[in-house]
């Protein structure tokens, strides 16, 4: 199944266009390191992960695993574990999993420069939880928590995320 993005911020699986957020650079097919931009293309849905302390996992038929506090991204083009998960401490630039803001309390890994990473096109990006406002995200795609565990429910190994070109 082809999970389906939109450029103009809507999504659908087969159960009705949703609202989702994308990178406030916009949807592109070239994206780079620190764009901001959604990557347009097809991408596997590898893996989902949540916070343990904020709700159960979620059912799905994707492989699922917690995160804990150590749990990080590595998004520094330079180092070996590029677009890698990484244990923190982690001596180059990563984002934290275990976030305050809740926004990967649940979060979806795609195929995203990830086979094998390439320095510089782009790291971490996830399908994850929506702010709040729905503003924009780095360069991911955000759904709202019901939405997202909606999702999760209906995708199996072998689906993917296909992000439509501006």
């Amino acid at each position: 199944m082809d999970v389906v993005v939109s450029p103009e911020g809507w999504i659908d699986w087969g159960a009705g266009r949703r609202i989702c957020a994308l990178g406030r650079g916009g949807v592109r097919p070239d994206k780079r390191e620190g764009d901001g931009a959604t990557p347009s293309g097809r991408f596997p849905l590898r893996r989902a992960l949540y916070r343990p302390d904020r709700g159960p996992a979620p059912a799905t038929a994707l492989p699922c695993a917690p995160i804990a506090p150590v749990d990080g991204w590595c998004d520094d083009p330079a180092d070996p574990a590029y677009n890698r998960p990484v244990r923190l401490p982690h001596p180059a630039r990563h984002e934290r999993m275990w976030r305050d803001d809740g926004l990967y309390d649940l979060v979806v890994v795609i195929g995203h420069n990830d086979d094998p990473p390439v320095a510089g096109l782009g790291s971490a990006v996830f399908v994850h939880l929506a702010r709040p406002d729905g503003g924009p995200t780095e360069g991911c795609v955000a759904l709202s928590r019901a939405d997202l565990l909606d999702l999760l429910a209906a995708v199996a190994p072998g689906d993917t995320l296909m992000v439509l070109p501006p």
